[in-house]
């Protein structure tokens, strides 16, 4: 039996932990501060992005892994033993991580290596490379790892609610009057997955309205199947995440764990501080 390493990278929003505990290995997304570049999870979270964007009063850039981190990561996996390798990246419509993977791989041409766009993001990738790393486990072979990924993201769905849109001001991706009059009004945008990208699904007065909505979607989402695996993602914002996760327990039939993860720097800049969202992957129909 061949040894399969999964790699992912860090837009999987996958916690320390779980990434070690099912022996996955991401490459981080680069957050650049003026000449200065982070890697996120190694120099910089969610918290630390958000105190520097506030003292500081603009948004860093963020970009791909290159090719060489790429590189690094399949070097050490095939260094520890691996044989192949799987390696699932955030949605080519949303970063150039993808290519960079691809690149990478091309420069193992002795080695079998999968890259797959998983054409979402967050947690919704982080369970399809979960997904990988149990298939390769259990002893399953480079083709049927990659289809049970695509079949996990398949299931999957993802709903979030933003707490402001002052980050999205000065990002220039809405008007600065418009985000004036979206705050005075206490609008509350709810973001989804669409092909690929975060998009914009509808707008929500009141925290309380937005959270309510965000579950209701979830749960038209899973189309009453039972919720196989479950996450709640925020940004900077443990304490409402915990109050968000007790709602979604007492209003959907969830399984025992529910996984708690940080965006992560590569999409919380988009987002701002203070979401709360939730990443749902339904059972398998009957």
């Amino acid at each position: 039996m061949e040894s399969i390493a999964i790699i992912t990278d860090t837009d999987a929003s996958l916690p320390a932990d779980i990434a070690a505990q099912y022996g996955i290995h991401q490459v981080p997304i680069n957050v650049h501060f003026g000449d200065e570049t982070l890697a996120t999870g190694a120099d910089i979270d969610d918290a630390q992005l958000f105190a520097r964007v506030d003292q500081e009063g603009k948004l860093p850039t963020t970009s791909a892994p290159s090719p060489g981190q790429f590189a690094e990561a399949y070097e050490a996996a095939l260094s520890a033993g691996a044989e192949q390798i799987v390696c699932l990246c955030v949605s080519s419509k949303v970063s150039a991580t993808y290519g960079a993977a691809v690149v990478a791989r091309d420069m193992f041409p002795d080695h079998e290596i999968a890259v797959v766009d998983t054409q979402t993001l967050s947690m919704a990738q982080g369970f399809m490379a979960m997904a990988g790393a149990e298939a390769a486990q259990s002893g399953a072979g480079l083709e049927e790892i990659v289809a049970r990924t695509h079949e996990v993201g398949a299931r999957t769905c993802l709903y979030a609610a933003l707490a402001t849109v002052k980050y999205l001001a000065m990002s220039g991706r809405v008007s600065h009057l418009a985000a004036g009059m979206a705050t005075l009004l206490n609008v509350k945008p709810i973001l989804t997955v669409e092909k690929g990208k975060l998009d914009l699904l509808e707008r929500v007065r009141t925290q309380k309205k937005s959270w309510a909505r965000v579950v209701e979607l979830t749960a038209q989402a899973l189309q009453e199947r039972t919720v196989e695996q479950i996450a709640i993602i925020h940004v900077d914002a443990p304490e409402q995440a915990r109050q968000f996760e007790q709602q979604v327990r007492a209003e959907l039939a969830c399984p025992e764990e529910i996984i708690v993860a940080e965006l992560t720097p590569g999409l919380s800049i988009h987002s701002g501080a203070g979401m709360v969202g939730v990443v749902a992957v339904a059972g398998e129909p009957g």
